[in-house]
């Protein structure tokens, strides 16, 4: 049971993520392209987690995490260069 809901759960993520990479792709400004591969990036921490959960592992966990970070750094620094056109001051 859990295992096909985990799989079902993976196929709605996965969705989500060919929508954001059409969103990507034919964002009509570069502000719906930068929120389309911040929620890109979500999309794919929750496919890691449930990736975990899946293989019942706790290395996917770290590897979330890691790409959170990551994520949430990049998205900053392109905010700061598309308002200011620098990043570092």
């Amino acid at each position: 049971m859990l295992n096909t809901l985990l799989l079902w759960v993976a196929g709605v993520v996965g969705l989500a993520l060919v929508l954001n990479a059409w969103r990507l792709v034919r964002g009509p400004s570069v502000t719906d392209r930068v929120l389309a591969l911040d929620t890109m990036y979500i999309n794919v921490i929750a496919m890691i987690i449930l990736l975990g959960i899946y293989f019942d592992t706790s290395l996917y966990f770290e590897a979330a995490l890691l790409i959170a970070m990551l994520g949430f750094v990049s998205t900053a620094a392109v905010s700061k260069y598309l308002l200011r056109g620098d990043i570092i001051e």
